[in-house]
């Protein structure tokens, strides 16, 4: 795979068959997404080479509409170059071919952009009023924390007020280090599941898009990707209150209340609020329910060894204990609604015995002497 070390054009990533197969059909044998992000320059040809790849299957693949106006614009620029750069001395045979390589992928993405309006595909347009990642944490203040996701598996984020924050690939959370004053502000962009630390003089706020999502104390699921038309809230314990952000004009619904199983839709098209009273009636929510949605945490009678077994498969961490000293613990508590932090804490002191936790990253680390 040296040679594509020597690709300096889209069209070198079109014709490589490994490329084609990791853009369609996300096999990627050879590591093309380690080798993209080893240069900047690098890529930006490797999402050039994208979105035209893709512009070529629709209606088969989702594509933005921002992403095809530049690509489009992109596309043209390098025809008008080709143009230049062919001199009469060259063969009519090859002048023709690369004009009518690059006219054919312009045309793909003209005929693709016009796929998308002809079948109201629920894109966010260029003429939406949209709020970006960037602009929300630009409104605080305080000095804040950025995490971001760039693994393939879920990861732990724990806030200084306990509350814990389940961060999907690809997602990032901006916080402050420490908070101060009456609220506690976090700004998501991507997905995370949340469950915070129960404070009624101390809202929490979740910053997501074009929403601002309020909860005292609750477990609940936030989907805002900044490329994907609807931004999504999940309650599974609790109770949460969305409305729009202040930087949007107010819709006609100010405010939503939403129980444990409810979720709300909001469409970014038409700042619209869609609520969903039943997710098992909704197919795209019912199979997006992870783990940590499903999974019960009222223990009776239950060995800790299933216990700690059952927070590895919630929270995807791993979880080290001395298993001969509690292989005869039994524990009968509930963990619902309650941080990744209280959970741990709540076990370790229903075992006793200097039993504690240590916490670091996705790895835990627990002590003990054994059952009391």
């Amino acid at each position: 795979m040296q040679k594509r070390n020597k690709y300096t054009e889209i069209e070198d990533f079109l014709s490589d068959e490994s490329f084609q197969s990791w853009i369609l059909s996300k096999i990627d044998n050879d590591g093309w997404e380690e080798w993209t992000l080893e240069s900047r320059r690098r890529a930006k040809l490797v999402q050039d080479a994208r979105v035209l790849l893709l512009a070529m299957k629709v209606p088969e693949q989702t594509i933005t509409q921002p992403e095809l106006y530049k690509a489009l614009q992109t596309t043209w620029i390098k025809i008008e170059e080709k143009e230049n750069e062919i001199n009469s001395s060259q063969n009519s045979k090859i002048r023709f071919l690369k004009k009518y390589f690059l006219s054919g992928i312009a045309a793909a993405l003209v005929i693709a952009l016009g796929s998308l309006w002809i079948y109201n595909n629920p894109i966010i347009t260029p003429e939406s009023k949209v709020v970006t990642y960037n602009e929300l944490i630009n409104e605080n203040n305080e000095g804040l924390v950025e995490q971001t996701n760039n693994s393939d598996k879920a990861q732990i984020i724990t806030l200084s007020d306990g509350s814990s924050v389940l961060l999907q690939p690809k997602s990032k959370l901006s916080y402050p280090k420490i908070f101060t004053g009456n609220e506690r502000k976090v700004y998501l962009s991507g997905e995370g599941f949340f469950e915070i630390s129960k404070n009624p003089k101390k809202p929490f706020f979740v910053y997501a898009n074009e929403i601002v999502t309020k909860v005292v104390g609750t477990s609940f699921r936030v989907k805002a990707y900044s490329d994907q038309p609807d931004v999504e809230v999940l309650v599974r314990t609790g109770k949460v209150r969305v409305k729009s952000n202040d930087l949007i004009s107010k819709s006609d619904q100010d405010e939503v209340v939403l129980l444990p199983n409810q979720a709300l839709r909001f469409q970014r098209k038409d700042l619209s609020f869609n609520k969903i009273t039943d997710i098992t009636q909704d197919i795209v929510l019912t199979r997006s329910v992870g783990n940590i949605e499903q999974l019960s945490f009222e223990f009776t009678d239950i060995p800790v060894s299933q216990i700690f077994e059952t927070i590895e498969q919630a929270y995807l961490v791993d979880i080290d204990y001395p298993k001969n000293k509690l292989k005869d613990c039994h524990l009968t508590t509930s963990l619902s609604d309650q941080p990744l932090m209280e959970k741990l804490k709540i076990v370790c002191n229903s075992i006793g015995n200097n039993t504690t936790f240590e916490m670091n990253g996705n790895q835990i680390i627990i002590t003990s002497d054994g059952c009391n």
